[in-house]
Order: C-alpha cells, then sequence, then structure tokens
C-alpha cells in the first residue's frame, strides 16, 4: 500500500501531512517511522487531516515520537494552507474553521501569491489558560503561574506557565540563547515532576518591546526551528512580566512569527507556510524505516 503525503513548513518546523479523511492507518505507530530523519521522509511531525463535526476539517498532529499534541500553530498555518489549494476547503466569510485538540480556532489568508496560493495565515489561539490545572503543573495557588522555581541537572530555572491548549514553560535569559544549554536541559524540563501531561519547553531573550528571542524544546520532538504555540507561550509570559506590549515579533531559528495579545483576549498569530514537495509513503517497511 501506498499512503499519498505532503512535504510542509512553517518558519521551518516540518511536518508531513496525510488526508486522514481517505485513508486509514494507525497514525501513532506510523510517525516515528514517517517522520525519521535518515530512513523516513523526516519532519518534526505528522499532521492528519480528518473530517469534524463542529468545523470545515479536524487537525490532529503526531510528534515525531508518536505522541499526539493538542495544538501547533505552525502546522495549523500549514494544514490551512493544504485544505485551500488541494483538500477541498473554501473560506466562510473570509474565514477557515479547523477543529483542534485543543478547540476550533478560526484561521485568515493574509497573503497569496500571484497564482494565489496561500503564503501567509494569521490564527486566533484562543485565550491563554494560566490557572495550574488547566495548564497543567503543579504550582501552590491560584494563576498565573510566573518565576516557578525548578531545578534540573544542577541548574536552577524560573519558568513561566501557559498553555495555548497545550503546556508551556517559558523561561528568561539576559545572554544569548545560543549560549543556553537547550538539548542539555531541554528533556529534563519536558518531563520534569511538575508536568503530569510534560511540557513544551520555551527559552526567551527579550531585545526590545516589540522583539523576542525565542528557541524551543518541543514535548516529543526535541529542538526544533519553530513552535507556533511556543512563539505565543513567550509573548503571553513576556506581557504577564510587562515586558512587552501588545504586538511582538517572535524570531525563531527557523524565522519570525507576528504575535499579538491585550491581555485578556485571544492570541493572534500570523507567519508563514509552504508546502515543499509531494510524495507516496510505502507501508510495508520494517520498523527501522528500511525497505
Amino acid at each position: 500500500m501506498e499512503i499519498p503525503f505532503s512535504k510542509m513548513q512553517g518558519t521551518g518546523n516540518d511536518f508531513v501531512l496525510i488526508d486522514g479523511r481517505t485513508i486509514q492507518a494507525g497514525w501513532a505507530e506510523l510517525a516515528p517511522s514517517i517522520c525519521d530523519r535518515h530512513f523516513g521522509v523526516g519532519a518534526d511531525g505528522l499532521l492528519v487531516v480528518e473530517e469534524s463535526g463542529r468545523a470545515a476539517l479536524q487537525m490532529r498532529l503526531f510528534n515525531a515520537d508518536g505522541s499526539e499534541a493538542e495544538m501547533c500553530g505552525n502546522g495549523l498555518r500549514c494544514v490551512v494552507k493544504w485544505a485551500l489549494e488541494q483538500g477541498g476547503a473554501v473560506l466562510r466569510d473570509g474565514a477557515l474553521a479547523v477543529e483542534t485538540g485543543a478547540g476550533v480556532v478560526s484561521a485568515v489568508v493574509t497573503a497569496t501569491a500571484a497564482d494565489q496560493s496561500v503564503e501567509r495565515v494569521r490564527l486566533s489561539m484562543g485565550a491563554p489558560r494560566l490557572e495550574p490545572e488547566e495548564i497543567p503543573v503543579c504550582a501552590d495557588g491560584p494563576g498565573p503561574v510566573m518565576n516557578l522555581p525548578i531545578a534540573v541537572n544542577g541548574t536552577e530555572l524560573a519558568v513561566t506557565c501557559v498553555s495555548l491548549g497545550n503546556p508551556h514553560a517559558v523561561h528568561f535569559v539576559d545572554g544569548p540563547l545560543s549560549a543556553f544549554a537547550l538539548e542539555r536541559l531541554g528533556p529534563l524540563v519536558e518531563r520534569h515532576d511538575r508536568f503530569p501531561q510534560r511540557t513544551n519547553f520555551e527559552v526567551v531573550h527579550v531585545e526590545s518591546p516589540e522583539r523576542l528571542h525565542l528557541r524551543v524544546w518541543e514535548r516529543g520532538a526535541g529542538p526544533t526551528l519553530a513552535c507556533g504555540s511556543g512563539a505565543a507561550a513567550g509573548m503571553v509570559a513576556a506581557r504577564l512580566h510587562g515586558l512587552v506590549g501588545e504586538r511582538v515579533t517572535v524570531s525563531l531559528p527557523g524565522g519570525d512569527l507576528d504575535l499579538s495579545w491585550d491581555g485578556e483576549g485571544s492570541v493572534s498569530l500570523e507567519g508563514p507556510a509552504e508546502r515543499v514537495f509531494e510524495g507516496q509513503w510505502i507501508t510495508d517497511r520494517t520498523h527501522d524505516g528500511h525497505p
């Protein structure tokens, strides 16, 4: 059996996208092999488009380790681009509603190319969840959870915890992000006892009230070039600390994302989406990816 797929990326956060409305498979089992960068297609995650009773379609995201994530801003922009160009979806009142594990998200196309292909998408990510039980994080008292001390491998961190439908822990640093040991500390923060569902981990440097620099360790994927919900979490955390205003550009290794939040309502995230190539995945392969 061969499964058609699209390879997509948003600010370097890359995905294999499959139309699950016509194909059935064990997606959690497929994700590690198809996302393998040596023996598979190579991706940070597997996006599966399915039917929805609440929106135009449903997006499911399986991380490279096979775990399912609730939400992914970069992945969602890729799904919107694919759905409008190849998946038969149409805008209604100028927007496309997509069901995710974090609820229904509204997407608006903000830029198209000369051939009318989608170039940029703006998402309404919903209001950030700041109470400990909503994130979830083991912390005393009501939210927001700011400067929560955690120790990993002899390093003391102070994290601000936010959920955009998935958990995030944000740590601010004064120096360059390249000096932070993300690859060493990221997996330890992800699985720290304070996070019962594990967590995404962002390290942030504030350049100015209008610009943040951010690196991310994604739950179930490791270090990635970008994370949309992580950028949103970083912006929300910075605003809670009074470090930024309502509109911020977040610079990640894979590119820039534009975010806005009024401090109360939905977080808006805007960025690019790109189709890289199309292919066919042969299903009769061994677990390690060899045919």
